[in-house]
C-alpha cells in the first residue's frame, strides 16, 4: 500500500495568495494568506517529516497561487510511523522555523504528548474540585478547559509579532494574544481570569494598548491582526477597568485609561448619536437599543477607573453617560425599546427578534443595566414590579418571532442562555430580596443545559464565556457587574473546591451537605464568621479564605433582609432623561395631535415648533396642521437634557395605499402608509426605513382619490445579497380608474445576479397616455435564494424584497 500525506493549501476559506518551497527531502515551506471573518489572514509554516519522501506531485504543477495541493509520498518499507513536526508563524517562514526548532525540535509525538498533559494538567489544577457525581465533575473541568483554549497566543519565539497595522513588531516584554471575543468574554471569562490568571490578564491589557498604539482603536473582536467588525461596544474597557479596580495593575495605567477614553470617544457605530442625544436613534444605526445599553455599562466602568484614579471631569463625564440607559426605558410597558423618530419603535412586540438588539429581543436586553440595577429597580416601580417582570421572563412562551437567530438557544421561558445577555438575569432575584429563586434558576441551568456529550452546552461557547458562567455558579457565585468587584450568591453544584492562586493561597470552597435537590443555601460560613450578605467580594477570594455553605432541601430566609442585599446604583451627577412623542403622526394628512412625555414623572418638558425660536412649556398636546421641526427638552432639579428633534411633515392627504401582500413587522418602515410616506429608505437596511417582504411579493395599490395625469410613477428596491436581501425578478405597473380592473402600462425584468456592494435602483414607469386614479405595482420574489449564495442551505432558501417608496409624480 501507499503512504501518501496530501498538503492542501485551497481547503476552508477563500486563497488570496500561498505557496510551497521544498527545502529538501524531509523539509519544506510556505505561506496561505486567506480572507473571510478575518479579511486579510496571514500563516506562514514550516514543516519537517520524520524521513525522506520519495515523490512529490503537485496539483496542475502550481507552487503558489490560489490553488496549491501537493501529494507526498513515502517508501512503505521503512515504517509505518511517519511523524511530522509542524511550526507556523504570522511574520514570516523564518519565524514559523524558529517556533518550531524551539518548541518541536529532538521531541518525538510522545513527548510532545507528555508535554501536553503535563501542561493541561498544571492548568486544570487551578481549581480542585470534588462533586456528587462524576458527571458534574466531567462538566466541570471540560468547562474549565474551555475556558483555556482563547485568548491565543500570537507571537513567535524571538519576540515578533503582526500588529493591527499589519507590520511587524518586537516585544520581549509582552506576551501577545488575539482572538479576543470580548462582548461574550467580558461578562464572566475575563473575571475568572483575574482570579486564575492574574499573569496573563496583565499581558493581556499590554495586548490591548499594543493594538491600540498599532491599529489606532482597541479592538472590539480582534483575529489574527485584523479588526473583525463582529459585534458591540467596546468590551476592551471594561475588561482593563474589571482589572484595574482588583489590583492588577502591571502595565501603563495611563495609556489604558486614555485607549479606554479613546474607544468611548468615537463617532462611529451609533455613538456621534449617542453622545449628543444619551441614546441611539433606531433610523441612525441598527441594535441601537443594545448600543445604547452596553455602551451605558461600558462607560460606567470608565467612570469608576476615574473616580480612582483621581481624574473628577471623567468621573462626572462618563458617569452621567452610564445612566443613558433610562434613555430607552419605556415606563408604559417596563421594556427597552428602540426610539424611532423619538417615538417608541411600533408595533412593539417583545419577542420579536429585530435590528434594534442584537442577537435577542426585548426580552433578553431589558434587564441589562448591570451598573445601575437599583436605577432600573426604581424605574420600574420597586422591587415587587422588578420580581414580577424577572418571573415573567423566565414563565414567558419560549417562541420568539420575527427574523430567524440561531444563537437564541437554551430557553427557559424568555431566559436565553445560549447566548450571551441573558446571563446575569438568574442572579438578579438576590437584589430584589429573593435569593432561593436566584437558587432555582441557577441550579436548573447547570443541571439542564450542560451535559457530556457533544452537544452538552446549549449555545455556541463563544471563547469560554458559556463555560465560565458554569464554572463561577457551579462554585457557587457570580459576578453580575464586572468592576464592582463583587460576586453574587447562587447555589453551588460542587461538594468542595479550591482555588489555587498565584500569589501561593487558596480560596476553599465547601458544600458538605449538598446534593441534586438540597439547592437552598440556609446559611453561609466566610473565613469562620456568618455571611448575611447575598454577596461577597473579590478580595475575600484572592487574600485566602474559605466559604462554607450549609444547603437546605427547602427553600429559607437566608439572604433576605434588606441589609443583606446586593446594590449596585448610581447616586451622584444624576441626569435628565430627553422626553419622547407618546402619540402623534410623523407624517399626516390633515392634523395630528403630538403628546409628550418623560420617563421622569416631575420634569417640565419645554419645545418649540421651529429650529430658533424661543421655547415654551409643555402643558397640553401640540396640535399641528403643517410640516414642523419640533424641539424638545426636559428639565428636572435644575438639570437640562439633550434636545431632541423630530421632523413633522404634511403628506399629499389625496394619497392612499392598499398592501394586498403583508410586510415583516421588524421591517415595517412605520406601518401601513411608509411607502407613500415621503422618506426614503437609506442603504442600512437595519435603520427601519424600508418595507422589508420576506418570501413574499410586493403587491400594493396606490389610490390618487380622483383621475390625475400621471408624469412619472418610480418605485426604489434595496439589493444587500449578503443578508438575503435580493432585487425583485419582476416589478409591473398597472393602472385603473375603477380599481377593479387593471391593465399593464410597464414592467421590467431584473438579472439575478452575484452583487458584493449595497445598491439601490429605482425602477420607473414613464408619462402615462391618459388619467388615472389608482396605480398597482407588483414586485416579484426572485424564488429560492440562488445556489451560489451562502444562505443556499440555510432557511429554506428564502430573499427577502426590500422596498421604499411609491412615488407617482403627477
Amino acid at each position: 500500500s501507499k503512504q501518501v500525506v496530501i498538503l492542501d493549501l485551497d481547503h476552508r476559506d477563500k486563497v488570496l495568495d500561498s505557496g510551497v518551497q521544498l527545502l529538501d527531502s524531509t523539509q519544506i515551506s510556505g505561506y496561505r494568506f486567506s480572507e473571510a471573518w478575518a479579511t486579510d489572514q496571514r500563516l506562514f509554516f514550516n514543516l519537517e517529516f520524520s524521513r525522506p519522501y520519495t515523490q512529490v506531485s503537485f496539483e496542475n504543477e502550481n507552487l503558489s497561487g490560489h490553488s496549491v495541493k501537493a501529494a507526498f509520498e513515502f517508501d512503505p518499507t521503512e515504517s509505518e510511523t511517519l511523524e511530522i513536526r509542524i511550526g507556523i508563524s504570522a511574520v514570516d517562514e523564518k519565524g514559523a522555523y524558529e517556533n518550531r526548532q524551539t518548541e518541536l525540535s529532538n521531541k518525538s509525538f510522545e513527548d510532545t504528548q507528555k508535554a501536553a498533559d503535563q501542561t493541561w494538567e498544571k492548568q486544570l489544577n487551578k481549581i480542585v474540585v470534588e462533586t456528587y457525581n462524576n458527571a458534574d465533575k466531567v462538566n466541570f473541568y471540560t468547562a474549565l478547559y474551555h475556558t483555556m483554549l482563547a485568548p491565543n497566543l500570537y507571537q513567535d519565539v524571538d519576540g515578533r509579532y503582526r500588529g493591527m497595522d499589519m507590520n511587524i513588531h518586537q516585544d520581549n516584554e509582552t506576551t501577545y494574544y488575539t482572538v479576543f471575543s470580548l462582548w461574550d468574554t467580558y461578562r464572566a471569562a475575563h473575571p475568572l481570569y483575574t482570579i486564575i490568571e492574574q499573569d496573563r490578564t496583565n499581558d493581556f491589557i499590554k495586548t490591548f494598548i499594543n493594538k491600540f498604539e498599532e491599529g489606532g482603536i482597541m479592538p472590539i473582536w480582534d483575529l489574527s491582526a485584523n479588526y473583525t467588525g463582529c459585534m458591540i461596544g467596546y468590551h476592551a474597557v471594561p475588561v482593563i477597568a474589571d482589572a484595574y479596580m482588583k489590583g492588577i495593575r502591571d502595565y501603563d495605567v495611563d495609556k489604558a485609561f486614555t485607549a479606554m477614553k479613546h474607544s468611548a470617544s468615537q463617532d462611529k457605530l451609533g455613538l456621534a448619536s449617542y453622545k449628543s442625544l444619551g441614546y441611539i436613534p433606531v433610523e441612525t444605526e441598527s441594535e441601537s437599543v443594545s448600543k445604547t445599553l452596553e455602551y451605558a455599562y461600558d462607560d460606567w466602568t470608565i467612570a469608576i477607573m476615574a473616580k480612582e484614579l483621581g481624574e473628577n471631569e471623567d468621573y462626572q463625564k462618563y458617569i452621567q453617560r452610564a445612566q443613558y440607559y433610562k434613555n430607552v426605558y419605556d415606563p408604559k410597558t417596563k421594556f427597552m425599546r428602540g426610539r424611532f423618530r423619538n417615538k417608541w419603535f411600533a408595533p412593539f412586540d417583545p419577542y420579536e427578534v429585530n435590528y434594534n438588539y442584537t442577537e435577542a429581543n426585548s426580552w433578553q436586553y431589558s434587564f441589562y443595566t448591570p451598573q445601575d440595577i437599583s436605577g432600573h429597580i426604581s424605574l420600574m416601580g420597586g422591587k415587587d414590579s422588578y420580581e414580577e417582570m424577572l418571573d415573567k421572563l423566565f414563565s414567558a412562551e419560549v417562541e420568539t418571532s420575527g427574523r430567524n437567530q440561531a444563537d437564541i438557544t437554551g430557553l427557559i421561558g424568555q431566559y436565553a442562555h445560549g447566548n450571551e445577555p441573558s446571563h446575569h438575569m438568574a442572579y438578579l432575584y438576590n437584589y430584589v430580596n429573593k435569593p432561593h429563586k436566584t437558587q432555582e434558576k441557577v441550579r436548573r441551568i447547570l443541571s439542564d443545559l450542560y451535559h457530556n456529550a457533544p452537544d452538552g452546552i446549549s449555545g455556541n461557547e463563544d471563547c469560554g464565556q458559556m463555560s465560565a458562567w458554569y464554572i463561577f455558579s457551579a462554585l457557587g457565585f457570580y459576578p453580575v457587574t464586572p468592576g464592582s468587584n463583587e460576586y453574587i450568591i447562587g447555589s453551588p453544584l460542587v461538594k468542595s473546591a479550591t482555588i489555587n492562586l498565584e500569589n501561593g493561597k487558596k480560596f476553599t470552597v465547601s458544600a458538605p451537605n449538598n446534593g441534586e435537590k438540597s439547592l437552598y443555601v440556609k446559611a453561609v460560613n466566610l473565613n469562620g464568621e456568618a455571611l448575611k450578605n447575598s454577596y461577597f467580594s473579590h478580595s475575600d477570594i484572592v487574600n485566602g479564605g474559605s466559604l462554607v455553605f450549609d444547603m437546605s432541601k427547602t427553600k429559607t430566609e437566608w439572604g433576605t433582609e434588606d441589609r443583606s442585599v446586593p446594590s449596585t446604583q448610581i447616586n451622584d451627577f444624576l441626569i435628565t432623561a430627553p422626553p419622547y412623542i407618546s402619540d402623534g403622526d410623523i407624517t399626516f394628512k390633515e392634523r395630528t395631535n403630538i403628546v409628550l412625555k418623560s420617563i421622569q414623572p416631575d420634569a417640565a418638558i419645554y419645545y418649540s415648533t421651529k429650529k430658533g425660536t424661543s421655547f415654551k412649556e409643555y402643558t397640553t398636546p401640540i396640535t399641528i396642521t403643517d410640516d414642523i421641526e419640533l424641539q424638545t427638552y426636559a428639565v428636572v432639579d435644575g438639570k437640562t437634557s439633550a434636545t431632541i428633534q423630530t421632523d413633522f411633515w404634511k403628506v399629499n392627504p389625496d394619497l392612499k395605499i392598499e398592501l394586498k401582500t403583508v410586510y415583516s413587522n421588524q421591517y415595517n418602515a412605520g406601518g401601513d402608509n411608509a411607502l407613500i410616506d415621503g422618506v426614503l429608505g437609506s442603504e442600512d437596511f437595519r435603520t427601519g426605513t424600508w418595507q422589508g417582504y420576506l418570501d413574499e411579493d410586493v403587491h400594493a395599490v396606490v389610490n390618487l382619490s380622483k383621475p390625475r395625469t400621471i408624469n412619472n410613477v418610480s418605485v426604489n428596491f434595496l439589493s444587500n445579497q449578503s443578508p438575503w436581501i435580493f432585487y425583485p425578478s419582476r416589478v409591473e405597473c398597472y393602472v385603473s380608474n375603477d380599481g377593479k380592473t387593471f391593465s399593464m402600462v410597464g414592467a421590467q425584468d431584473l438579472k439575478i445576479e452575484k452583487l458584493d456592494d449595497i445598491n439601490i435602483k429605482t425602477i420607473e414607469f414613464g408619462k402615462l397616455d391618459q388619467p388615472y386614479q389608482y396605480v398597482k405595482i407588483i414586485a416579484k420574489k426572485i424564488g429560492k435564494i440562488p445556489s451560489w449564495h451562502l444562505g443556499s442551505t440555510y432557511d429554506d432558501g428564502r430573499t427577502w424584497i426590500f422596498v421604499d417608496e411609491i412615488q407617482v409624480d403627477y
